[in-house]
């Protein structure tokens, strides 16, 4: 079993740096790969990414400061309590079971259950938020609404 002091990068996995300006000799001498004179070839020289040439840049012909987008704003995924008609009477419906069941993308955000279409037994549904229609619905068929 070998020590930590004996550890090595895998052969190929270190490569050498390319030193320029140290000779003809070296193939990479005189100009050091920059060509020859101008503004690419300066130390700290070229382009912005902003510039297009003298062409006004994209940033200048977008409108400035339109709208605005509020980072605290609250995203719901929904469905309908007709969607809910595939689980099994008598069960408790969580937000991982609509997950398993692909009626919502994920997990991780919240859901709010609306009252489009019928439901046809009793469950017990946990969502974040219903809809007032959604929870007499779920209530009329024997089940209960829990908001978590």
């Amino acid at each position: 079993m070998s020590g930590q002091h004996e550890l090595t990068y895998a052969p190929g996995a270190k490569k050498a740096v390319r030193r320029v300006g140290r000779g003809a000799g070296s193939g990479r001498g005189r100009y050091s790969g920059r060509g020859c004179k101008g503004q690419k070839s300066r130390s700290g020289g070229g382009v912005s990414p902003y510039f297009e040439g003298g062409q006004l840049p994209l940033v200048k012909r977008l409108p400035h400061k339109r709208g605005f987008t509020n980072p605290f704003t609250v995203k719901y995924q929904v469905i309908n309590v007709g969607d809910l008609n595939r689980f099994q009477p008598e069960t408790t419906v969580g937000v991982e079971d609509l997950e398993s069941a692909r009626l919502i993308r994920t997990s991780r955000n919240r859901v709010k259950v609306l009252g489009e279409g019928e439901l046809r037994h009793p469950l017990v549904v946990r969502a974040n938020m219903f809809s007032n229609t959604a929870r007499e619905k779920i209530i009329n068929a024997g089940g209960k609404a829990e908001q978590v």
